[in-house]
């Protein structure tokens, strides 16, 4: 087997993989949108095609650099390269098998955790469990309990104060006008705080806090404001329709943005999961192990983009089907305060370092809304499922990997 057949075949598993995020994991930043019908499922495809490539194409190259640091000690393979670049293949088979599995079933699962089960497998396959940087297991164990926990609490909150501040007010178009533009100072705010943090992090920008509050605090501002501006006019332009409509109507416009914003940091960010292992294995079969964490090649990162994007159009609307109607009743209200509070658990988890899942905080957040119209109206058999394949994720991607990698291992000493 020639080194350059092995980095055609590591690109289509790579593909492969990002098809499946795409069907899995941007299905869940646009299920709720979907569900609440602030978008059509068209086009949530194509708002999604259009963020998630830009996040990936633009501020996806810093991944490398994530599996050297933090998953496995890369330097036991020195003067065995191979058998990572065979490893890394294998891993994108396995997460992206399991990622297929959970999708074909409707279950959100989580990209990140499918990877990371993968590259334990390679570790445990090569080097046992020396190999392995055994701290982020805990982390990993740790944001399973705080981040469904946190998204859910901050979107009961959220809703609880548009439930209250405006749909059971007296006049409910005098508290939208009230009501809407403080929170889309606290909404803008946060966003633009998990931008930098989160999506924007790797694009050097050298702001230290305070300016990056200040760039915050400003961006609030001018929502305030453009608030207090827009608000009273659509109230007045619509002043004869049914309150709880106009109320929901002014909502779709904010979970239209929120969905705008999530997909551009999925893209950021998760597209890691597949051209990760892919831009390790280019690196070291042309250059050698030492330089990993290098740059990303564009072609790597057009593929992972555009992989993203192919899943979600073909197989997407399973995965936001469980989103957005299985697990409770979404209206845009409920969908902007359930992606407010991912959004808002993405961010506070990140800064104390913890490795959250989009899809664990999304799934907790619309859980907490819906316990504000009572444990009733929240399908606990779909809970019990989503739950169930979570903790499958890492072990069973783990074991695939280990076996791939044996196969891949086998065919390599064939060829020689």
């Amino acid at each position: 087997m020639e080194l350059s057949l092995i980095i055609i075949l590591t690109g289509i598993f790579g593909f492969y993989m990002a098809w499946n995020i795409g069907a899995n994991d941007v299905a869940n930043a646009m299920g709720t949108s979907v569900g609440s019908r602030a978008l059509t499922y068209r086009n949530a495809i194509i708002v999604a095609a259009v963020f998630e490539f830009l996040g990936a194409f633009l501020v996806g190259s810093h991944v490398t650099s994530t599996i050297q640091s933090k998953i496995l000690e890369v330097s036991f393979f020195e003067g065995r390269e191979i058998d990572l670049a065979l490893g890394m293949m294998a891993a994108l088979v396995s997460a992206g098998l399991w990622l297929q599995i959970a999708t074909w079933r409707g279950w959100p699962a989580s990209t990140t955790h499918s990877i990371l089960g993968s590259l334990f497998g390679l570790g445990l396959a090569t080097g046992g469990f020396g190999v392995i940087k055994w701290g982020i297991v805990w982390h990993i164990v740790l944001s399973w309990i705080i981040s469904p926990l946190f998204g859910g609490l901050i979107a009961y909150l959220m809703f609880l104060v548009i439930l209250r501040g405006i749909i059971r007010r007296k006049d409910p178009r005098k508290a939208l006008i009230q009501v809407v533009p403080p929170i889309l100072f606290v909404f803008f705010f946060v966003l633009t705080l998990n931008l930098f943090y989160k999506g924007l992090k790797h694009l050097s920008l050298d702001l230290n806090v305070w300016q990056i509050f200040g760039c915050a605090i400003l961006a609030g501002l001018i929502a305030l404001t453009a608030g207090y501006i827009l608000v009273p006019m659509a109230v007045r332009k619509k002043r004869h329709g049914h309150s709880r409509r106009q109320v929901e109507g002014v909502f779709v416009v904010l979970q239209i943005m929120t969905a705008c914003y999530m997909a551009f940091a999925h893209g950021a960010n998760d597209v890691a999961n597949a051209i990760g292992p892919l831009s390790a294995v280019v690196t070291i079969v042309n250059k050698g192990i030492q330089d990993l964490g290098e740059s990303v090649p564009l072609w790597v990162l057009l593929l992972g983009g555009t992989g993203i994007v192919a899943g979600l159009a073909t197989w997407g609307y399973k995965v936001m089907q469980t989103i957005g109607h299985n697990i409770t009743g979404i209206a845009p209200t409920r969908g902007f305060a359930a992606e407010f509070g991912a959004a808002t658990t993405v961010l506070v988890c990140s800064k104390m370092g913890l490795p959250v899942s989009t899809t664990h905080t999304l799934v907790g957040a619309v859980v907490g809304i819906g316990l504000l119209r009572g444990m009733a109206s929240i399908n606990m058999k779909v809970i019990k499922q989503i739950f169930l394949s979570w903790l499958i994720s890492i072990p069973f991607s783990a074991i695939l990997c280990a076996i791939l990698y044996f196969l891949f291992k086998w065919i390599w000493t064939l060829s020689q």
